[in-house]
């Protein structure tokens, strides 16, 4: 059952974190930064304001910042809507300069040094870019300097594209080991139905635990100029919970939006870190890498993954579907198709279709060889 809490309880809660929390990541959508004219200057002015605040007090700050794309369509004069990729593309490539232009003018002003950082999801399912990239913001963050970064929208394709920068942000935080993810967006909080539709709606102001009743909450509402309705914000906020750390989502338009929270007032929308932290790797495994197939488990190889957390050997696979290499990463789903883990196998999927069902005494005979007695070792599965 999901716990409610008072305001006093949640506040409380809502404090205590944040006072532990050292460093930060913030994202700020495009329903934020921009207007009909373009870039909304002076509310990123303010924002550039409230980071070096936030910088001054001693944490570390990461910007997540969207916006490239609405700033060059309205800089160029085209249409919200019926843009394909290339014409999306080319205006991310002029709207991610002014884009930045306005960053280092806002933050100038403070004496602060900032750097664009473009990525796309490659960076993060690569495992030797992962660690470079990770190295590079922990320079940055070392030399007093301010990453700002967005999606290499102008080079991003179907496979390579996050989606939504909800879930680059969250990637991220789990990159450098975020304290803390700060999504300000256009809307005040998470609420128990649509406001605009239930006048008996109220805000959330802390939750527990991201379950598919507070999914479903989120509804699917995408903004004139964003990419990621509430439903990305909250799955963000699942994958920040499981990696131990702290979200907030709320109204980035609001002026001093981040002194508000660390002040530790009734604003937005706070989830707690989930209870059990997953690994970094895990992590990575789980919510960074996209799997490639599936793997369809009877009932005794559900439990065996499930209660005793065991490997996942081939007597157990019922169906592969897909194609996929060794070292790819799959999901285990039960006879009904409701996902159980997601892995790395051993094996690729068209030698599993041969070895599956049978003991792992037999691989050697069906195969003529026997690289590994797992189909997916324990070490390389994390449970969903």
């Amino acid at each position: 059952m999901r716990k409610e809490f008072s305001l006093e309880e949640g506040l409380t809660l809502r404090k205590q974190y944040l006072s532990k929390a050292k460093r930060v990541v913030v994202k700020v959508g495009s329903a934020v930064l921009t207007n009909p004219q373009g870039l909304n200057c002076e509310l990123l002015q303010a924002l550039a304001e409230d980071l070096f605040s936030l910088g001054e007090s001693g944490r570390e700050v990461i910007l997540v910042s969207s916006g490239a794309v609405a700033a060059g369509r309205m800089r160029l004069g085209l249409a919200a809507k019926g843009l394909g990729l290339k014409e999306k593309q080319a205006a991310a490539a002029v709207g991610q300069s002014s884009l930045m232009q306005a960053y280092e003018t806002a933050f100038a002003r403070h004496g602060k040094k900032v750097a664009q950082v473009l990525l796309t999801h490659d960076d993060f399912s690569r495992r030797d870019r992962y660690l470079n990239m990770r190295n590079t913001l922990f320079t940055l963050l070392e030399w007093g300097i301010l990453p700002i970064i967005n999606e290499n929208d102008t080079v991003s394709v179907k496979e390579l594209r996050f989606g939504d920068n909800d879930t680059l942000a969250a990637m991220l935080a789990s990159l450098v080991d975020a304290d803390l993810f700060i999504c300000l967006t256009d809307v005040n909080a998470l609420y128990t139905d649509n406001p605009a539709s239930n006048p008996e709606a109220r805000p959330m102001l802390t939750v527990e635990k991201v379950d598919a009743g507070i999914e479903a909450m989120a509804g699917n509402v995408v903004g004139v100029l964003g990419t990621g309705g509430m439903q990305s914000k909250i799955r963000a906020a699942r994958m920040v919970a499981a990696k131990g750390s702290a979200s907030f989502i709320g109204p980035g338009k609001q002026t001093g939006i981040l002194k508000s929270i660390f002040a530790g007032e009734a604003v937005g929308t706070f989830f707690l870190p989930g209870g059990k932290r997953l690994a970094h790797r895990k992590h990575w495994i789980a919510y960074t890498l996209r799997p490639k197939g599936e793997l369809a488990l009877d009932d005794g190889a559900c439990r065996a993954l499930t209660e005793r957390g065991t490997s996942l050997l081939p007597a157990g696979i019922v169906d592969v579907r897909g194609t996929f290499a060794v070292g790819d990463a799959v999901r285990c789903v039960d006879l009904q198709g409701n996902g159980l883990a997601v892995g790395l196998v051993n094996y690729a999927a068209e030698e599993i279709r041969k070895i599956k069902g049978k003991k792992t005494t037999e691989i050697s005979t069906v195969l003529g060889y026997c690289d590994s007695d797992e189909v997916i070792h324990r070490d390389n599965l994390v449970l969903l």
